[in-house]
């Protein structure tokens, strides 16, 4: 009997341990029989993708289990298994679902496996084999001394980006120690077609790749268009009432439909929606908006360039009215500059109209730019920024003995920055935002992009996340979303905020 049909059989045995059919034997479906004739039928490596909530979590498992569990077809002596994931608590999942699988051969073998189940550590060893099964998270550090015979890496598509090149690297030092081991890729389409996942798929350095996903150009709310990402949906009546829900909210949302795309068609595009800060209607309307110019009270909202880079402040009014003012260094040239950012003249435009001035020779004086905000706006009743830079800012601060005002901190994750976007944004469209008729807010809010979690959790894109461009300009945006945030608090609501004030100078 071939290997395949050994494991097959073997699986076929275990009892599920969850769910509608829980207490059932684990029958194989399909997919589940195509892949295991596939992977084990070669020698090389294989792929395995499809849309979430098809069971791969428990097939992953049971794999794991026939690499451990007493005459399971997979068993050698001493031979090691590794089950990677994006997370050991997300690797913990499939460890339950191990656990439970053994429970029989735990029951009747007493004392032959050795279980480590701690907040740091998950594996499970047959004394008498010196079969090993561990458990880790996408770590590097995490391998010194490993030597697998089968590794299993789930959802290569969600672990850490900066961390998936270490790792694989790490994971394929460690098989050159044990000959003939066999890696299983399984999860969704990463969103990159570069991505090590999606380039297994592919075929590149696999020897079998089974793939499920919907075109995208497919109807998205057809059952047919399902069924190409979903090989488990005719047995599993839960999972297709689950989807249905789920397309039913992706048409009223563009961002429930993002996350329906990728994991629910195994698209490979990203469960992170990318979206304009603001659309430009709204920000037109706004311009137009009728009202008294700056004056009163008003917070100021600060966001600090890095090296030669732009900053920028941005002053809303109680009552609406909001204005901005950026600074560049003085080299290079703003023509210069214009050109290396794909923007002509616009930088020289704004200088011209006195939106852009020129302060520190390589670096943009922070001090300078305070002196300017002072002098166009006097002084505000708060500055808001980013907590961390604050440092900077308050010896900036100091230098030009700027006023005494409380100095809010913010951090630019989601937490912070996400309540910073949706206040925002609220404020824009309800009208409480005037903003001058200023080409530096303009141009920012152009190229400022947001970024969205599948919660519905919105923050301001930085660097090239989520698809923005490394040379856009936003800090006037970044600014005026602290400034706008910060005064609607203050002004509409009895919100708490921890302040900081510095010691003004004699």
């Amino acid at each position: 009997m071939q290997q395949s049909a050994k494991i097959g059989r073997y699986i076929g045995g275990l009892v599920i341990g969850q769910g509608r059919h829980a207490g059932q034997p684990l029958r194989l479906l399909g997919w589940q029989k195509w892949f295991l004739a596939g992977a084990f039928g070669q020698d090389g490596d294989a792929g395995l993708s499809m849309a979430r909530g098809n069971g791969k979590t428990t097939f992953t498992a049971a794999i794991a289990c026939a690499a451990v569990d007493v005459g399971s077809p997979l068993v050698e002596p001493m031979a090691e298994t590794l089950l990677v994931a994006s997370s050991f608590d997300q690797g913990l999942i499939a460890f339950r679902h191990i656990l439970h699988f053994l429970g029989p051969s735990l029951e009747r073998y007493g004392r032959r496996f050795r279980i480590q189940d701690s907040a740091n550590r998950a594996t499970i060893q047959d004394r008498e084999t010196g079969a090993l099964l561990r458990v880790l998270g996408s770590d590097p550090r995490r391998l010194h001394g490993a030597a697998p015979k089968l590794l299993l890496l789930d959802e290569v598509a969600q672990w850490p980006p900066e961390r998936v090149r270490p790792m694989l690297a790490a994971l394929r030092t460690s098989r050159g120690k044990i000959p003939g081991s066999k890696a299983l890729w399984l999860g969704t389409r990463p969103a990159a077609a570069d991505h090590p996942f999606q380039r297994a798929l592919d075929g590149h350095g696999v020897g079998f790749a089974l793939s499920y996903a919907a075109p995208k150009d497919a109807p998205p709310f057809r059952a047919a268009t399902w069924r190409r990402a979903n090989p488990s949906l005719p047995a599993m009546p839960d999972l297709a009432k689950v989807i249905r829900q789920e397309a039913a909210e992706a048409k009223r949302d563009p961002e429930a439909m993002q996350t329906f795309r990728a994991l629910r068609l195994n698209q490979g595009v990203s469960d992170v929606s990318v979206s304009v800060l603001l659309d430009a209607d709204t920000w037109r309307a706004a311009v137009e908006l009728e009202g008294t110019g700056p004056a009163g009270e008003y917070v100021l909202g600060i966001d600090l360039g890095q090296n030669a880079a732009m900053s920028a402040c941005a002053a809303y009014f109680r009552g609406g009215p909001l204005e901005a003012v950026a600074a560049f260094p003085e080299l290079p040239s703003l023509a210069e500059r214009g050109l290396a950012d794909g923007v002509g003249r616009l930088y020289l435009e704004m200088a011209r109209r006195g939106e852009l001035i020129q302060a520190g020779r390589r670096v943009s004086d922070v001090a300078e730019l305070l002196r300017e905000a002072l002098r166009r706006w006097s002084r505000p009743v708060a500055i808001c920024c980013d907590r961390w830079r604050v440092a900077e800012l308050r010896q900036a601060l100091e230098s030009v003995r700027f006023p005494l005002v409380a100095l809010v901190e913010r951090g630019m994750g989601i937490r912070d920055g996400g309540q910073d976007v949706r206040d925002f944004r609220a404020a824009m469209l309800g009208g409480q935002v005037r903003p001058s008729n200023s080409l530096l807010l303009a141009a920012a809010m152009s190229v400022a992009r947001a970024v969205g979690d599948p919660a519905g959790n919105w923050k301001l894109a930085k660097h090239t996340q989520g698809g923005r461009r490394a040379a856009a300009r936003d800090d006037a945006a970044a600014a005026a979303v602290l400034a706008v945030a910060e005064g609607r608090r203050r002004w509409g609501s009895k919100t708490d905020r921890r302040s900081w004030r510095y010691r003004g100078l004699a």
